[in-house]
């Protein structure tokens, strides 16, 4: 093979000129190997050109489909952060395919100390990098606006595994989410936009793989750009994603960028550790240790410019060549961090991803916290982000619970969260509203446990959240009457709501809020026992939602005049019809709350402003509830599901208990009557 001095960029390895050119970053580095592997044998070449700090070379006679790796010369001494070990073949960072999943084994491993780096060769354990041309397809997108979108979350691999309509070699793959009886299912629900945890390639960790489990929700990323492969290659997933464009739903994927799978100092060398240590992730006592502001040991230094160029280059990779539509951004505090490790709004990434032409367009989700200094940011990041909204989550949770004093807490969550986010020209979908996600208990566990039940883990149930606000309902009706007063909540408020995959059909993990391991029955969702009428009470919230823009406002509703008729945006009322006044707000013993709604004050005229909704949100007893003056069509009341037509009233309506009822007129016609 003949390797001459090639070109800087792109980073990564692409196809050209006859042959393949290869560059890769590292400030630190004495010399960096190509590892290509043919019919079982590996080639080393030295990379033979440096410019600045990428390192490159061109190897004629190779093409796409070539296999190759890196090994890293340079010191070894953990206390100034620097862990080169050649030992180690090492995965691209920019590899856009890999042979193989990433099981941890004993190879892997770095080092032990500061003077004793693991010379175990880790090449016939490590899969490979596999060359790849990109390549950017002309993609048809639905663009849906975020004020019409409904998010679906779910495992890649855990939605199919055990549906019995699709087909047994495509279940847990990419194809087998394309497949009719999926998207039938999440087009009946309403659903405008699929989120994936993890897609990208990742690491089981060593004392997962030795208790016999797995990293089966994929936070553990090694290969930034690279499918998973056990849920199939990149034709695969464009496959799915084209399939569920035509079906009218978007792709938003989880991404990890705040941290990587290789852990602390302990952990394994497989990328990022290898190649240069120093400069990927943020260290301290010298370079010694490392910042763990994510929990798993190890935080990306995203205040390089390598790094960052990195994060930028696989989330465009994703949306031109993949198809995507958006991200949901793992711990994304840890991103804003600055040199420093303080939130910083004018960090790098905020800068970089604003400004950028292409990701600045598509759906851009925030989960706002981590674990370090200052961490927990729920509603300081700008547009056009939007943010997991946790007190959506917990105070829905407490209200329904029946917990005291939660009457104001209701009323800021179905509001929109405006004292959160109404602020620097955001709009009323900066609130991503959730009842349940992957991390913590489904909807079906909520209101059957009262305490998790984690030992599947192997962690002595020490592992996952405390505070569930859950309650065990022995009745099966009564369980379900809650999980349908929830569910309205969720369709029903202003913000983007956002759905756990099989929470509309009643599915449990039997109390584990933590299967972050489970890739078995207790994390995949159980289709066998579906329970098909909540998923047709959820596919009637989401026509209802659909049906009446009111419900799903762009501007903050603050009890204001509004223009068109001279009636306030939003009235909040007691059952008997007045108005609360401050000593009903602090009634710790008050559960129920009701909440008139029309077009926002300085919302544009549009089919907002052409209706009022009355909404009846009741966690106590039943009881009579006094209806604001003319005549009002109830469109739904979760204590009778299958309710079949509006109903015209008059007057006063009963609220059963634990139910929420929604009425509606249109105000041209009545308003004044």
């Amino acid at each position: 093979m003949i390797i001459t001095a090639g070109r800087p960029d792109p980073l990564g390895a692409t196809p050209c000129a006859g042959g393949v050119n290869f560059a890769i970053f590292s400030a630190h580095a004495e010399r960096v190997e190509l590892c290509l592997f043919q019919g079982g044998r590996e080639v080393r070449l030295t990379l033979p050109e440096r410019s600045g700090d990428v390192w490159h070379g061109h190897v004629t006679g190779l093409g796409e489909g070539a296999e190759y790796g890196y090994r890293v010369h340079g010191p070894w001494a953990p206390d100034l952060g620097h862990r080169f070990n050649p030992a180690k073949l090492l995965i691209d960072p920019y590899a856009r395919e890999l042979t193989g999943p990433l099981p941890w084994q004993p190879p892997m491993q770095g080092g032990t100390g500061p003077a004793r780096p693991d010379r175990r060769d880790s090449a016939p354990v490590m899969p490979r990098a596999r060359v790849v041309a990109p390549d950017r397809p002309d993609w048809v997108r639905p663009a849906t606006p975020w004020a019409e979108t409904v998010i679906y979350e779910a495992h890649p691999r855990g939605l199919t595994m055990t549906h019995p309509e699709v087909p047994a070699a495509l279940r847990g793959r990419f194809e087998g989410l394309a497949c009719t009886p999926i998207l039938e299912h999440l087009q009946r629900l309403g659903v405008t936009a699929l989120e994936l945890l993890p897609v990208a390639a990742f690491h089981d960790d060593r004392f997962l793989v030795e208790k016999g489990l797995s990293n089966y929700w994929g936070y553990q990323p090694v290969g930034f750009l690279a499918p998973e492969p056990r849920y199939g290659g990149r034709e695969g997933f464009r496959r799915m994603v084209r399939a569920l464009h035509a079906a009218g739903i978007e792709v938003i994927l989880d991404v990890v960028f705040n941290h990587s799978g290789e852990g602390d100092g302990a952990g394994p060398t497989l990328s990022l550790r290898g190649i240069d240590n120093a400069s990927y992730y943020r260290l301290a006592e010298g370079g010694r240790a490392y910042v763990n502001d994510t929990g798993t040991g190890n935080t990306l230094n995203l205040a390089h410019p390598f790094v960052l160029r990195l994060v930028m280059d696989s989330l465009r990779m994703w949306v031109e060549e993949m198809g995507v539509d958006g991200f949901r951004f793992d711990l994304a505090a840890t991103l804003v961090r600055g040199a420093s490790g303080a939130f910083d709004l004018h960090s790098c990434f905020l800068a970089a991803i604003r400004q950028d032409p292409v990701l600045s367009r598509v759906k851009l989700i925030a989960e706002p916290w981590d674990i370090g200094p200052g961490g927990y940011q729920l509603g300081a990041f700008p547009h056009p982000f939007t943010e997991w909204n946790d007190r959506f989550r917990d105070g829905m949770r407490r209200f329904w619970r029946g917990d005291a004093g939660q009457m104001p807490e209701l009323a800021r969550r179905i509001a929109g969260s405006a004292e959160i986010f109404d602020h620097g020209g955001r709009p009323a979908t900066a609130s991503v509203n959730f009842l349940t996600a992957h991390d913590g208990f489904t909807l079906q566990d909520l209101v059957a446990y009262n305490e998790k039940r984690n030992e599947a883990n192997g962690e002595g149930n020490r592992d996952g959240h405390n505070a569930n606000y859950s309650q065990a309902l022995e009745a099966p009706a009564d369980q379900g009457a809650r999980k349908r007063a929830m569910l309205a909540c969720l369709m029903l408020s202003q913000g983007v709501p956002m759905l756990l995959a099989g929470d509309e059909i009643g599915n449990s993990q039997g109390g584990n809020n933590n299967a972050y391991a489970q890739d078995n029955p207790i994390g995949w969702v159980d289709w066998t026992g579906a329970d098909r009428d909540l998923a047709d009470f959820v596919a009637r919230l989401a026509q209802i939602r659909r049906a009446h823009p009111v419900l799903r406002q762009r501007r903050f509703l603050h009890a204001n005049i509004r223009r068109q008729d001279g009636m306030r945006d939003l009235i909040w009322r007691l059952p008997s019809g007045a108005e609360p006044g401050p000593p009903d707000w602090h009634d710790a013993q008050a559960r129920c709350l009701c909440a008139e709604i029309r077009g926002a004050a300085e919302g544009p005229e549009g089919e907002a402003a052409r209706e009022a909704c009355f909404l009846i949100c009741n966690a106590g007893a039943a009881l009579e509830v006094t209806l604001p003056p003319g005549r009002w069509t109830r469109l739904l009341d979760t204590a009778a599901p299958g309710l079949p037509d509006p109903v015209a009233l008059t007057g006063s309506t009963c609220a059963a208990a634990q139910s929420v009822q929604l009425f509606t007129r249109p105000i041209a016609a009545q308003e004044q009557s």
